[in-house]
């Protein structure tokens, strides 16, 4: 499941006259934004000429937008990137795009559900299940439970602790 272009936020509003967008970035390092020299929105390139963090947002100004009312038109728009151009991560760390849909496994073979969502708690991820008629389950992504991740293959293999499941 892995996907080769990766979304890593939002045009939220404009910042400022001059066209520049206020983005809500959606990855865990905001600061990645000042390491790129372009990104996508809506399909096509836009050279990043800076970029700055500004109340858990990046200001950014880009190539070919002048003017707040250029910068109007890319509201609510998506802002992508290929894969490539992030580089690698470090082991053990994985995309969110490559993670849902991922089937979840027990080490007893039991078949838990699909990874639906991903909820960012601050001291550790949960991965909400969707089971087919049931209510979701929610994993805590932490050593004890989660034992292995295999994106290519599509599973996630897990240890569930007495009570987490009903």
């Amino acid at each position: 499941m892995r996907h080769e272009i990766l979304e890593l936020g939002k045009v939220v509003n404009t910042h400022g006259i001059r066209g520049e967008l206020k983005i809500q970035p959606w990855c865990d390092e905001p600061e990645l934004f000042h390491e790129l020299e372009y990104f996508y929105i809506n399909g096509k390139k836009y050279e990043i000429l800076r970029t700055r963090i500004h109340k858990n947002c990046i200001i950014a100004q880009v190539e070919g937008i002048s003017s707040i009312n250029e910068a109007e038109l890319l509201k609510n728009c998506v802002i992508t990137i290929e894969r490539d151009a992030l580089g690698e991560l470090p082991d053990g760390t994985y995309y969110i795009a490559d993670l849902e849909g991922l089937e979840v496994h027990t080490l007893e073979g039991k078949v838990l559900g699909r990874i639906d969502e991903i909820i960012k708690t601050g001291s550790n991820d949960v991965y909400v299940l969707k089971e087919t008629g049931g209510k979701p389950v929610l994993i805590p992504v932490i050593e004890d439970v989660v034992k292995e991740v295999n994106v290519e293959e599509g599973y996630v293999l897990v240890e569930l602790l007495k009570g987490l499941i009903d």
